[in-house]
């Protein structure tokens, strides 16, 4: 079975966490929700609280790396993600391991700034594009090069969702899953 880590920092974009864990849990992956906080319960940008089903502290350096990482844009939890030592080595670890490092809205910049977008094509929510350090920046919605998977906003989180099952799964489970929730694949 695949497993995900997605992280959630306070000020993270909700929809841009929960439309991407809902298809990859309707897929069959494993996803676990990560709080970078000591406490489970992180609060969204917009004030709605999600209980996470893990802590940061609770993934060891021992732990098996997962198949993905998943980082949702919102300010700032954005810059949360990108100010944790512990998340950016992480990201780090499953990208030179060859899993694959997903971010979407202002949180490619995370990425970007690691360097793991150097000679990829991806995207961002508008303003972020010069800390996409590397990359060749694109305007389409959602972006795959090899094992980066990058999406501009809140408005593509169900595409950037269909995406990562695709990668994790194939594309025609992700394609079953967007007829299942009346939704034209893409």
């Amino acid at each position: 079975m695949k497993h995900v880590w997605l992280f959630l920092a306070e000020g993270f974009e909700l929809v841009e966490a929960l439309c991407p864990l809902d298809l990859l849990r309707r897929a069959g992956v494993s996803v676990s929700t990560v709080s970078l906080t000591a406490d489970k319960a992180v609060t969204a940008s917009n004030g709605v609280t999600v209980l996470a089903d893990k802590r940061l502290s609770e993934l060891s350096a021992s732990s098996a790396l997962p198949d993905m990482a998943i980082l949702p844009g919102g300010m700032p939890g954005a810059a949360h993600l990108r100010e944790c030592r512990p998340v950016c080595e992480l990201l780090e670890r499953i990208a030179s391991d060859g899993g694959f490092v997903a971010a979407i809205c202002a949180a490619p910049f995370v990425l970007g700034e690691l360097g793991l977008l150097r000679g990829k094509r991806a995207t961002c929510f508008p303003g972020f594009e010069d800390r996409l350090i590397g990359a060749a920046v694109v305007p389409d919605k959602v972006v795959r090069d090899g094992s980066v998977i990058t999406a501009a906003g809140m408005g593509a989180a169900l595409l950037f969702g269909a995406a990562l099952v695709a990668a994790l799964c194939g594309r025609e489970k992700a394609d079953e899953i967007l007829a299942s929730i009346q939704t034209p694949g893409f």
